[in-house]
Order: structure tokens, then sequence, then C-alpha cells
């Protein structure tokens, strides 16, 4: 167990006494009951608030409290284990910090941590971001099963960026541990590569950039809460009506991982006309699975560099597409959105740029080459749409568990445009239903004016019309409301 050592003193060296001891917890949202530390409070009670600094004068692992009446240093009870690199680091800086706890039999329980500016405790300084974001990410983290070693080397350089050398060598220091071991070890060399001046400023800069985009992803375990079917359910009815089948479908995946906490080995490959809904679904299960989404659109890819990212031997190097989506949602459970799979083409002679989905849909882990490490893909959902299946390949097709959506009949299209379509364009534009009202034969006419359509987006579109025509009649005529029979729906069209 790391005892915290933060004299300078030149006095006869004693051995180093620990005062803590460390105790495991998974609290996301640490309070008073279930705190960060504990520090001793049987001399003197402490204030709500109270500032100082980590400290070691008397070879102890210790907090020293800057109380108006003097400096007053009290020993470090228990730690959680989480936060010992943390906590050992503020003290080796000598950060001044305010604490926020409360006096309990058991000790001072300490639930919350802020940097203060230098010299004074009312205001925070900027770099207390940076804390909150390495607190944020240990809270988010698993208890360790084993405590680090701590003996990285710090280094004194830059102001405290997400982005700098020496807020990503204060993170790893501190909250390395909250990243998987294979990407542990490639920040360290990459780290070690940003750091030497025997490579080139393009390699210390591409190193650096690629360990930004690292740190910036929450790199989460692959277990996933249990979902309420219910909600689920509603999640759905709330954004397609309809494809009962449909539903079933995806109610059955909750299950599934309600069952496993993990999820399914195959992702979604939504099939159908366009306008059906299948971007909609893709959104609903991103919102039931509480994660949060990217899109991929194949149509606009030619290249499969463009996914891949392209190799650091180039100045203008940069990640692919996909590694992006991981540092745009800041963290590795996510819900990958595959629009237009079948729209794929290839490109420039490089083969087929979807290919390169094969890796990432294995669940496997997904090689960027700029970033030149596999990073993990098990918490990632991918849910693919598509209009022609039959233009999407074999290997591609055996990743995905396949949901055919059928177009919409007459009556579930009559239902949408009257229940959903319209009253959500009348609410758009602050009209009454009163004052625009489509009779049962005008409803007929709008039907079969877009019979030969697939999907509901002509729908939309003629609800757009159809309420923007009653709003210049009644702003322009000055008529009440406005009724909308089939000769003035088939006028309205012509």
């Amino acid at each position: 167990m790391p005892v915290f050592d933060f004299s300078n003193s030149k006095t006869e060296k004693k051995d180093p006494e620990c005062t803590y001891t460390t105790f495991q917890s998974n609290e996301k949202v640490p309070s008073p009951e279930k705190p960060i530390l504990i520090i001793d409070n049987k001399s003197r009670q402490w204030k709500h608030h109270s500032c100082g600094v980590f400290s070691n004068p008397n070879q102890k692992s210790s907090f020293e409290f800057k109380e108006k009446d003097g400096v007053f240093p009290a020993d470090i009870l228990k730690i959680d284990a989480r936060f010992v690199s943390l906590v050992k680091w503020l003290g080796e800086n000598h950060i001044s910090v305010r604490l926020s706890g409360q006096n309990t039999e058991d000790g001072y329980a300490i639930y919350k941590i802020r940097e203060t500016a230098f010299g004074g405790a009312g205001k925070l300084s900027a770099e207390d971001g940076f804390l909150q974001f390495m607190i944020e990410r240990l809270l988010a983290s698993n208890a360790p099963t084993e405590l680090p070693d701590g003996d990285e080397e710090d280094e004194d350089g830059d102001d405290m960026k997400l982005t700098s050398i020496q807020s990503i060598t204060d993170f790893m220091t501190c909250a390395g541990r909250t990243m998987p071991d294979n990407i542990r070890l490639w920040a360290r060399r990459n780290l070690a590569v940003a750091r030497s001046h025997e490579v080139s400023q393009e390699e210390r800069r591409h190193a650096q950039r690629a360990l930004s985009i690292m740190m910036n992803i929450q790199w989460k375990n692959n277990y996933f809460e249990s979902i309420d079917p219910v909600e689920a359910r509603r999640i759905l009815d709330e954004e397609l009506y309809g494809m009962e089948k449909v539903k079933q479908r995806i109610i059955e995946t909750i299950i599934q991982i309600n069952r496993t906490h993990t999820l399914p080995a195959y992702g979604l490959l939504l099939v159908g006309p366009a306008g059906t809904g299948k971007s909609q679904i893709a959104y609903a299960v991103a919102r039931i699975l509480k994660l949060p989404w990217t899109t991929l659109d194949m149509s606009s890819i030619n290249d499969p560099e463009q996914l891949t990212g392209s190799s650091r031997v180039y100045a203008n190097a940069k990640p692919g597409i996909i590694m992006e989506a991981f540092s745009m949602a800041g963290e590795s459970n996510l819900v990958f959105i595959i629009n237009e799979l079948d729209k794929a083409t290839n490109g420039k002679g490089n083969g087929n740029p979807a290919d390169v989905l094969l890796t990432l849909l294995d669940n496997l882990g997904f090689t960027d080459n700029y970033m030149e490490c596999m990073v993990p893909t098990v918490g990632v959902y991918p849910i693919a749409t598509a209009n022609d299946k039959a233009q999407i390949s074999a290997p591609l097709m055996s990743r995905f568990a396949v949901i055919e959506l059928p177009d919409y009949t007459a009556e579930e299209k009559k239902v949408i445009f009257s229940k959903f379509a319209l009253p959500k364009v009348l609410k758009r534009m602050s009209l009454k239903e009163e004052e625009c009202v489509v009779a049962p034969d005008g409803l007929d006419a709008v039907i079969e004016q877009f019979a030969d359509t697939t999907g509901i987006r002509d729908l939309e579109q003629a609800a757009e019309h159809i309420a923007a025509n009653a709003l210049y009649q009644i702003e322009v005529n000055h008529v009440s409301s406005v009724i909308f029979d089939a000769d003035m729906v088939k006028k309205l069209f012509e």
C-alpha cells in the first residue's frame, strides 16, 4: 500500500507510517454516507467547507487544515481505493483544495474536493475543471482490484489543459487505471514519444494529438443495467406508429440485455422503403439504452481510409470517422447508427468502404491507422439502415439481425396523418385544431394523392402544405377556420 510522504525536510528520515486504510467502492455520486475519504476529527470538528493542502510533515498521510487561528494537521483514516493516486498527486504538487464534508462518528467524511486559487479559499482556480474531470472519471470507474505502484515520473510543464503534455501526464498518474490495459500501455509509449527530443516535431505533434483523443474518451466496461420494458415500449410507441413485429423484436433484445447485462452479439439491420421510420427506430433504441449515439452516412464514403484514418507518416494525417465518433461521443459505449449501408460504393480502387466495418461489428476491437491502437468495441451497438439488402455483401449481412420494415397501409397512413403529422405541424405553427380541419373525404384525397409513394415523408410535407395554406387564409382572408374537403385538397396539390 503506497504511503503519502510529501515532506521535503532535511531532518533525519524516518520510516513512513501509513495512517489510512483503503475501502472498495463503486459509488457514482459520493455523499457523507459514501465518502471519498475520511479524516480524523477527534481533536477538532472541521467545518462543512474546509481549506488546506494534503501534506505529510510527520511522516504520516495527513491533511493540513488552514483555519483562521492557525494550521492544524489531521491524519487521513480511510480512502476510496480509486482515489489513492489522486490524493497522492494533490499532495506532491502542494495543490490548495477546498474539502466539503460532514463530521461523523468515524471522522470527517469528505464527499467533494475542489481546487482553490492560490492564496484564497473563495475563488476556485481555472485548473479546478481539470481536477473535476479526473474525479468524474474516477467516480465512473469500478473499484480497482489492486492499487497502482505510483512510480510515474512527473514533469514541470505547460498549463494544465486537457490537450497538454502536463495534463495528460497527470491524468495517467491519477486516473490511468480507468483505461483498459492495452490503452494504458499505448498511452505510456506515446507519452514517451511526445516528450522525446529524439524524434521529429511532426511525430511529437501526432503523438500528442492521439493522446488527447484517447484521454477524452471515457472507457467503460460492457456491463449494462436492466432496462424497463414498459418504458422501452412507451418510447417505441411515441416514435413509431404500428410496426408491431418490429417493436416486438426490439423488446426481445431489451429482455436479452436484462438477462445477460451485455449487448447482443449482433447489431440490428433495418431494411425497408424510404420514409418508413428506420432512423427513428435507431434513435429510439439509443434513448432506451440511455447511450450516446453517432451516425455514419455510408453514401458519402468512397474510400476506406475515411473510416480507418491515415498513417502518421504523412504530415496531414488524421484519425478516421469511426475514431472521431468515439471522441465526439466521449465514451466507449455508444449506439453506432450506420445509414444507407447499401449505398456504400467502391472508390479510388481501394475496395468497398463497408468492409472496414467488419472488425467493428465483430466486437473484437477496431484499430485506426492514425491511433495505432486497438479500441475495444464490446460496448458498441451497431444499427444499420438500408433500402435494398441485396446490395449488401454476405459477410456484412451475417453480422446483423435483420428486421424488415414493411410500408404503411392506407389505413395506417390515415392514422399517422390525422393523429401525428398534422397535429405536430399545427403545434409548431401555433394553430388550434379547430382552425385547420381536414374532412374525412379530404383525408381520403390526401392518402390517394400519395398512394404511389413509400413511407410518410410525403404525408408530413402534405400536412405542412395544408397547415400553411390554412394559416394564409386566416391571416389574409380573416377567416376563423378552414375545412379542407376533397376538392380543396385536390386543388391544393395540383
